[in-house]
């Protein structure tokens, strides 16, 4: 396994990688891990590190509670602890148990979820279960990592008697400094307190030889001295001396504690690198979720399909300025495994080509990578590159030089599974030469079976990936209209460098540029004007195809709009037809009983003349009822029932009929002498005395009978896209725009002209403040000025 440069990771900008997922650490623990990430050629264990890295990605998406604190670094009290005799102090056993805390609830919450974090839970065979350390150690110390006062019988008895002896010395210093402050003995704002460890009480320094004592230290202007009475002389020294059997009890409880840990410091190293690799992993896992990174495929065969690819570092610093990064795809396989990537300056070749290194350098090193899932990838056993500026002072070789030591490494140890990168290939020396050597050095990479990505302007280059097996073109795709680059890899075809345009956009005099055609010579020259038209002709294709996909999108909309019409058509038709059948079978059915009656009242009345003919009479009429009913009338749907005038006070709520057109509304509100009434959707103020009020249940009727009634066919038949309203009130408008529209809206149509003149505008007002409170419409506007002007309105609907 061989990488070059040892500069490498610094070359594609992986040490920047290392230290976000550092910053993601939450323990010196995983930052130590992140130390050691390395690039790996082991299928197996790249596969296992994804993985792992996946999982915990899930699991943070998951919400499910893992513990996130006191991933403690116990290494360093380990090796204090494994000298015998010595022992820890109760701040570093404190923090030992709070990482051993840590470590359990991780552990527990691994063996709950076996089956959801597999690759997670085969960590834990680095852990020994056993827990009696953490036993051990609550068992002595409390919460704050201090020493319980039942540790030992001992430290109780001990500390119960320091407490009693801290009590009394209490209650006789209140009681000597309450005296001395009622003789004046003491400074006004002072209290009892403690010097050199042992409680003492101000005076002031007139006063020191008043009160017998020792005197421990004296304030900073020498005013007040702070003075142990005789009387608590022998008490503190008691606490003294119960002061220093405490600290030798807690020494020796320790000390007992620590060979305790003695005992377990391998187990302890096992778990805790656990708990470090745990803190690592979901470092990873956060960097992941921060870059959008996902899980490729890893295949065996040499193939690296990216999609979607875009650099991790330039995807962070895109989401802060909330811009997107242009995705990259690319794909090398064993019939096209060097792709040669040209284009103009600033246009995205250096990009994509370290995009496409670093992204395979993180794979090896069992990073997730910023792809969409669908991408695969392989594993090489060499990674090379070659990138920036090589040039090396302290050994005197130019730019050009390192370059070629260089490619003198690549061409010595390239094999099939070597994957390299070369930026700017053939560049430093005169284009002539450079060029020639270039190639031969790519012809020999590709003897080699390597993979591999190059950047280059030079034309050879481009013209030997055209023609041999192995080797692929590439072009860093460009909007010649606005001569800006577009960021995008186009497999298969050359780019342009677009020097002359470029130069012609930003200023250059056309004479120079004329001058560079001519030395540049016309096959040159030929040859870049036709990449520039290919290039030219590829976006007006995909604005042509983006143009069609958006119409078929729009096909189908109508074709499923016009389905569903034509399927509750059918529906309709069926009740129809069902509803006709039974009423058919009513009216045969009365038609027989009738005759059967009349047939008995004959036979019965024994066939007297006049009561004869008053029967045939009878029947007759009952025959041309029959007749004149309009469900008897076959192929003919049955006409809208006529609302019946019922008359009487017209009431909010209420079914009325306008007698100027016969539009039917109900009554939304009455003000006075005027309504306020809805016509579908339309609302509008009229006079009471120009509506009647009629049934509700014959409204009812018509509307269904018009709704039954429908024609598609028909009603695109009859149709037209022109409504004139010239001379027509405000309420009959109403009435006749909403249906226009509506009609318009079901047929697909998108483009109409409302006729309504232009006089002194209040029509045309009207139309328009109508028009826009209707959902259909997308705009309306004057019609041209030799077609009616102000006078039309050209009415769009919404697609």
């Amino acid at each position: 396994m061989k990488t070059y440069p040892a500069n490498l990771e610094e070359k594609i900008n992986f040490d920047k990688i290392k230290s976000l997922i550092k910053e993601a650490c939450t323990s010196k623990l995983g930052v130590d891990f992140v130390e050691k990430i390395a690039f790996c050629n082991d299928g197996k264990l790249v596969q296992k590190l994804i993985d792992q890295t996946d999982e915990f990605k899930k699991l943070l998406t998951s919400g499910e509670q893992f513990p996130s604190s006191n991933f403690v670094d116990i290494y360093p009290y380990l090796e204090k602890a494994k000298v015998p005799g010595t022992f820890l102090y109760e701040d570093e056993f404190h923090q030992v148990r709070l990482g051993l805390i840590t470590l359990w609830a991780c552990v527990e919450f691994f063996d709950k979820h076996q089956e959801d974090y597999p690759q997670l839970c085969q960590l834990l065979g680095m852990v020994a279960d056993d827990r009696s350390l953490l036993g051990a150690i609550d068992k002595v110390m409390d919460d704050k990592g201090k020493i319980k006062n039942n540790a030992t019988q001992e430290l109780s008895l001990i500390r119960g008697q320091l407490l009693y002896e801290e009590s009394r010395l209490r209650k006789v210093l209140d009681s000597i400094y309450r005296s001395a402050k009622a003789q004046g003995f003491t400074p006004d704002d002072a209290s009892i307190t403690i010097r050199g460890g042992r409680m003492v009480i101000p005076v002031l320094a007139e006063y020191k030889r008043r009160i017998k004592g020792f005197i421990h230290d004296e304030s900073a202007t020498g005013q007040t001295v702070f003075l142990e009475p005789a009387e608590v002389l022998d008490i503190n020294n008691e606490i003294r001396d119960l002061e220093y059997m405490e600290r030798r009890e807690i020494q020796k409880i320790l000390t007992k504690l620590t060979d305790s840990l003695r005992e377990c410091i391998p187990e302890l190293r096992k778990s805790f690198q656990f708990l470090g690799l745990v803190d690592f992993i979901r470092a990873k896992a956060k960097f992941a979720l921060q870059t959008d990174s996902e899980k490729p495929l890893l295949v065996k065969q040499k193939n690296v399909h990216f999609k979607g690819a875009r650099h991790p570092l330039l995807e962070l610093t895109f989401k802060q300025q909330q811009k997107k990064v242009v995705p990259l795809s690319l794909n090398l396989d064993h019939n096209r495994r060097i792709l040669v990537i040209s284009g103009p300056n600033a246009g995205g070749k250096s990009v994509a080509l370290k995009t496409t290194a670093l992204l395979q350098y993180m794979l090896q090193c069992g990073l997730l990578i910023p792809v969409d899932p669908e991408s695969t990838c392989c594993i090489f056993d060499q990674f090379f590159i070659d990138i920036g500026d090589e040039q090396n002072l302290e050994n005197d070789l130019s730019t050009y030089s390192s370059h070629l030591l260089n490619m003198k490494y690549f061409t010595t140890f390239s094999n099939k599974k070597t994957i390299f990168f070369i930026d700017e290939f053939g560049t430093g020396t005169e284009p002539q030469f450079g060029g020639a050597i270039a190639e031969g050095i790519l012809i020999a990479l590709n003897k080699a079976g390597a993979f591999g990505v190059v950047t280059t302007h030079y034309g050879n280059l481009k013209q030997l990936a055209s023609k041999s097996p192995g080797l692929v073109n590439g072009a860093m795709r460009y909007d010649v209209d606005k001569l800006e680059p577009l960021y995008q890899l186009e497999t298969g075809k050359p780019g342009s460098s677009f020097a002359f345009e470029i130069a012609g956009k930003i200023g250059i005099a056309n004479e120079i540029i004329l001058h560079a055609r001519a030395q540049v010579g016309e096959t040159r020259v030929k040859y870049d004007r036709l990449l520039l038209k290919l290039e030219s002709e590829k976006n007006n294709y995909e604005a042509l195809l983006s143009d069609n996909q958006k119409k078929e999108k729009l096909l189908a909309q109508r074709m499923e709009e016009y389905n569903t019409l034509k399927s509750s058509l059918e529906e309709n038709k069926k009740e129809i037809l069902h509803e006709a059948k039974v009423q058919a079978k009513a009216i045969i059915d009365d038609a027989n009983r009738k005759i059967e009656h009349t047939i008995k009242q004959i036979k019965e009345q024994k066939a007297e003349k006049e009561a004869t003919l008053q029967l045939r009479k009878s029947l007759e009429a009952h025959k041309s009822t029959l007749q004149t009913d309009p469900r008897s009338k076959k192929g003919k749907a049955s006409p809208a029932p006529k609302p019946e005038v019922i008359g009487g006070e017209i009431k909010i709520g209420d079914q009325v009929r306008l007698k100027d057109n016969g539009a039917l509304a109900e009554v939304l509100s009455i003000q006075g002498k005027n309504a306020e009434i809805s016509i579908g959707e339309l609302k509008s103020k009229i006079k009471l005395d120009r509506m009647e009020k009629v049934s509700n249940t014959v409204v009812k009727k018509a509307k269904k009978a018009r709704s039954i009634g429908f024609d598609a066919n028909q009603k695109m038949v009859d149709f037209s896209p022109n409504l004139d309203i010239r001379g027509k009130r405000a309420e009959e408008v109403l009435s006749l725009l909403q249906p226009f529209i509506d009609d318009a809206n079901m047929l697909g149509l998108s483009d109409l002209r409302v006729i309504h003149g232009k006089g002194n505008g209040v029509l045309r007002d009207l139309t328009r403040n109508l028009l826009k409170k209707m959902p259909a419409v997308m705009k309306a506007e004057d019609e041209h000025a030799d077609r009616g002007g102000a006078g039309v309105t050209l009415v769009t609907l919404n697609p």
